[in-house]
């Protein structure tokens, strides 16, 4: 018997509904595919959904994780100005601006520079200026491009486009990259050609961010020439003169600009220095241990004492919709994150131009954010709550080593938080000292609001974790910078690792119970991507890594917003309904066979005909099912794109939640309790032609009625109805009477009277009106009581909203 039960109701258990699911899942992946509005037409780059489990996700989401070369610039660089020996260089205006190309009289310019500046094309040209020498040799020796020459056109590929930004420049300017070896580099200098011998290759990281070449010239001496990030080159020159300020101030003016910055140093190395640092060198790189670590100690000990040659500065436009993104973003209640390897000023101005900051925001730098952690601290009270935020609009901006400081604990966490991201401690530069960028606007207003004193309180003692798991001081301080993170509208992180990268989302994951998206276009930003709940690829400029590691794969940043309020909406939405309904019509149809129980003495006999139950859920309630999961909307897809605000109904899940899924269950427990007792009490002591007592019949209007009565519910919950809707609402009833009509007839009885047992039972019961009555009934009660409660609630809410 208790076999038989098991058999009985397995049915209960929806496997129908995890098959149904991924049909689905894939049908809203392929609308994604198919969306042409997504298409980006000059790169001929599709949306593309490389996950077909993801999709409800897309309606969650609330914190985006974006990097910013390539993903909200178009990571096409031009070479706009630079900065020799102090004294800046930028184009020329177009009145002085010649006609014809300036650069016809080298035979290798390949006519696409459009900088023109006359003055440093005749510093160039007269040849007397070492430092301007020096400046664009640098820029023909200092780099991992390779060259093709096809019949005596120069092509070059480089795994960066700011390398082949600079290479170009030095070209146009005749300082030719023309091939290189394993151990020499040739260069044509202003119509002479150049071999120069590779003594060592100082590769450039995210940890170094800076590169070097160190090379024997052809006269004999040994040059050193680096290029890397203002930070790391300042803090190894030999001295600090007028043309450096004059160089940190043209930086400066480079990053107001939103230009990206490179300085560019050179050392002469003498012989003595170089035969005792060759060996050093040489053994390190010989090493099975600690190789990478070694040998970056020993490249550091060479990049000492530099000379500043200058800085470049490179253009990086935004790409077309980015700052309404942003805005509709925002509207959405999502935090959107900028994590760059950029300069703090050139992200801070990417920042406004692109919208995610505004003039009206409090920005809080790493100052300003220990003094609110340690008050925390000393206050041991949380003052980070909405009342004390409201009328403050916070953007943090911050940079590598202040993470590096918070991210203590989180580096002790299992590998499985930061997925394929490798934690272990790396060698880190020295600490540098950094320039105030923004002093604190309105921070007296913000401090007040917090209740901070003006004086920084005393640092907080050191705590321990004892046995009881009390929290550390580092997951104190975690907590508190991501809380106060929250209530910022814009977080900046800028001089960031890929590793910081991927550790900032695991951050955000590890105390809030959020849907986290990240979306990038290079390799550096691979461990973000898989870190995060949801991957975008951006198909960008730097190769396909980041699209391969990704999730889904757009061509552009701004169809993250219709990918998300769009797509993500209308598949959480149908998600959500597909399982309410599903939950509930599995319990509507399934529970009366628990309440025949109580009659039959539970001996596990089905009340209804075995294949009623075999096609309820392969038939008669599947194809409204599948629409409400492929094609229900509740508004159209510009209504969507312009009411973004909607989306917080997925971020909050309010759609589908413990409450809304036993709603459901209750529901569908109500009207099996309604199809099974109202017509068993409206048949109790009936006889004759229209009574309806015997089982056969009496399992026929129960079936009936629940059929009916889900299919009304459908009816009721569909909001998108178009000709498709009416067909698969249409086919279930129709796949019903067609089966029914089958397997009740009298020639399959006489061949399996035991497998076809109700013969006519259909016919007979809804040949009978008083019979269609009950059924009729069955419907009525359930579904008008329903229609009537949601009416009056949509009513009270609205009276609400209006209040």
């Amino acid at each position: 018997m208790f076999w038989g039960f098991l058999i009985l109701l397995s049915v209960t258990i929806p496997m129908a509904m995890f098959i149904i699911s991924e049909f689905i899942y894939l049908g809203n992946s392929v609308f994604i595919n198919w969306d042409l509005n997504m298409y980006h037409e000059a790169q001929d780059v599709p949306a593309k959904a490389r996950s077909t489990s993801l999709n409800d996700h897309l309606g969650q989401v609330g914190y985006i994780f974006s990097d910013k070369t390539g993903t909200l610039t178009q990571n096409i660089l031009t070479f706009n100005k630079c900065c020799i020996n102090g004294r800046v260089y930028g184009p020329d205006s177009e009145a002085r601006r010649p006609k014809e190309n300036p650069y016809l009289w080298n035979e290798f310019a390949d006519g696409k520079l459009l900088f023109h500046n006359a003055a440093l094309l005749r510093l160039v040209r007269n040849n007397r200026d070492e430092a301007v020498r020096e400046f664009w040799r640098l820029l023909a020796i200092c780099h991992t491009v390779m060259v093709r020459d096809s019949r005596g056109q120069l092509s070059y590929q480089a795994a960066s486009p700011d390398e082949e930004a600079l290479v170009t420049a030095a070209r146009n300017f005749g300082y030719v990259f023309l091939s290189r070896t394993q151990d020499t580099i040739t260069v044509m200098e202003l119509g002479e050609e150049r071999v120069y011998q590779v003594l060592a290759i100082m590769d450039f990281n995210s940890v170094r961010k800076r590169m070097s070449v160190l090379v024997r010239k052809p006269e004999g001496t040994i040059g050193l020439y680096t290029k890397g990030a203002d930070t790391v080159i300042f803090e190894r020159l030999h001295r600090r003169g007028a043309t450096e300020f004059a160089t940190e101030e043209a930086l400066a003016a480079f990053a107001q600009e939103t230009l990206r910055t490179l300085c560019l140093a050179y050392r002469e190395v003498a012989e003595d220095i170089y035969e005792e640092w060759q060996p050093r060198h040489q053994k390190a790189s010989l090493l099975l241990q600690n190789r990478a670590q070694v040998l970056q100690q020993v490249y550091s000990e060479m990049e000492q004492n530099l000379k500043l040659l200058g800085a470049t500065a490179i253009e990086d436009r935004l790409q077309d919709g980015v700052p309404d993104t942003i805005k509709c973003l925002k509207k959405s209640n999502i935090k959107i994150w900028v994590l760059t390897g950029d300069k703090q000023e050139t992200a801070v101005n990417i920042g406004f131009a692109c919208e995610l900051l505004s003039e009206n925001m409090v920005i809080l730098e790493e100052k300003e954010i220990t003094r609110i952690l340690e008050s925390y601290w000393d206050s041991n009270s949380n003052f980070l709550t909405k009342k004390s935020l409201s009328g403050v609009n916070l953007a943090l901006v911050i940079n590598g080593d202040f993470l590096d400081k918070l991210l203590v604990s989180l580096r002790k966490e299992p590998r499985a938080l930061v997925q394929n991201v490798n934690v272990d401690e790396e060698w880190q530069e020295p600490a540098q000292s950094r320039r105030d960028f923004l002093h604190a606007r309105r921070l007296s207003l913000m401090f007040r609001s917090f209740g901070i004193p003006l004086a920084p309180p005393a640092p907080p003692p050191p705590q321990s974790q004892d046995s009881g798991g009390r929290c550390t001081s580092e997951v104190l301080q975690e907590r508190t910078f991501v809380d106060l993170a929250s209530h910022c509208q814009a977080v900046i992180c800028c001089r960031v690792t890929p590793k910081q990268k991927a550790l900032i989302v695991a951050l955000v994951k590890k105390y809030h119970q959020v849907v986290t998206l990240a979306i990038g276009d290079g390799a550096n930003d691979v461990n973000m991507i898989k870190t995060a709940d949801v991957g975008v690829g951006l198909a960008g400029q730097e190769g396909m890594q980041a699209v391969q590691n990704s999730d889904f794969v757009l061509g552009q940043f701004r169809f993250l917003q219709r990918l998300l309020l769009v797509h993500g909406r209308w598949s959480y939405m149908r998600i959500s309904k597909f399982l309410r309904y599903f939950f509930y019509k599995t319990m509507a149809s399934m529970m009366v066979q628990v309440w025949f129980a109580f009659y039959n003495g539970f001996t596990a006999q089905p009340l209804y005909e075995g294949w009623f139950l075999a096609f309820y859920n392969l038939l008669y309630s599947t194809i409204p099912v599948l629409y409400i999961g492929l094609f229900e909307q509740d508004m159209s897809a510009e209504q969507s794109l312009g009411k973004p605000e909607l989306y917080v109904v997925g971020q909050k899940d309010e759609l589908f939640n413990y409450w809304v899924f036993f709603q459901a269950v209750a529901h569908g427990m109500a009207a099996s309790l309604i199809n099974f007792f109202m017509t068993l009490w409206i048949s109790w002591d009936t006889a004759g032609p229209a009574s309806f007592s015997d089982h056969q019949s009496f399992a026929v209007v129960v079936a009936l009625s629940c059929l009916l009565s889900v299919t009304m519910e459908v009816i009721l919950i569909i909001k998108y109805w178009s000709a498709l809707c009416v067909v698969s609402i249409l086919l279930s009833l129709g796949f019903y009477a067609v089966m029914t009509t089958t397997t009740q007839c009298l020639w399959l009885f006489r061949m399996a009277p035991k497998t076809f047992p109700f013969l006519y039972a259909d016919v007979s019961v809804l040949s009978s009106p008083s019979i269609l009555l009950v059924v009729l009934l069955n419907v009525s009660l359930n579904t008008l009581p329903v229609l009537g409660l949601r009416v009056i609630f949509q009513a009270l809410r609205k009276a609400r909203a209006e209040v």
